[in-house]
């Protein structure tokens, strides 16, 4: 999951950042509603976790615009205020969920989980094609009823990623995005090194199953004929 976090206070920002990166979260930061509103638009966020007084614009009219366009991204509001009106006014506009601050993260990573559910978010922990299977718990590849190997962060996002869309080929842009972010400075050369490191793993698996390339384009999960 890659989540956009916008979000003016820096110290919160960047709590809430290394929060997410323990659980296996991809995330963006940024700390004004003009900014978040130009990330959110790319479409690559699961979840936008959304502070309601922001600098450039405020989150409620970043909201209200993103689902003019007709954006049904997951948003979870994250203010200080704590008045019912805003609530309902955030909630009317939009909203799948609302969280006033001081918060519990054990409540908000819960939250988060919850509303990426109903946008179709895959309930199971464990993720199986062919005779493969990601354990999304444990961060680890196994074969189906056999041995596993445990990833890296970046293994198990792109993985992620190809389970999700299986024989589906998946663009190195869309990969590089999705886990690195739109402004990343990472490369083809990146996707290409941690999709070498994820053959070697499964290989070592000994399953049908592997990464396939479209030569120029991306990359595919795939049985092997």
């Amino acid at each position: 999951m890659r989540i956009l976090l916008v979000e003016d206070e820096v110290r919160l920002s960047q709590a809430l950042v290394e929060i997410f990166q323990k659980n296996r979260y991809g995330v963006d930061a940024v700390y004004d509603g003009k900014e978040g509103l130009r990330y959110a638009r790319s479409g690559i966020y699961d979840v936008i976790v959304l502070d309601i007084m922001l600098p450039g614009m405020d989150g409620i009219s970043v909201l209200r615009t993103l689902r003019e366009e007709k954006n049904s991204v997951p948003v979870m509001l994250l203010t200080a205020k704590d008045d019912i009106e805003d609530r309902v006014k955030g909630l009317d506009c939009g909203a799948d969920d609302y969280v006033t601050k001081p918060f519990s993260t054990d409540e908000l990573l819960a939250r988060i989980r919850a509303i990426s559910r109903r946008k179709g978010d895959v309930k199971n922990t464990t993720l199986s094609y062919g005779d493969l299977a990601l354990d999304k718990g444990s961060c680890a590849l196994q074969k189906v009823d056999g041995e596993s190997i445990k990833l890296s962060l970046k293994e198990f996002q792109i993985i992620e990623l190809l389970f999700e869309n299986p024989k589906q080929i998946i663009k190195k842009e869309v990969i590089i995005e999705k886990i690195w972010g739109g402004d990343s400075d990472a490369e083809y050369n990146n996707v290409e090194v941690y999709i070498s490191f994820l053959r070697k793993k499964i290989e070592q698996l000994k399953v049908n199953v592997q990464i396939r390339t479209a030569r120029g384009i991306g990359y595919s999960l795939e049985e092997k004929l």
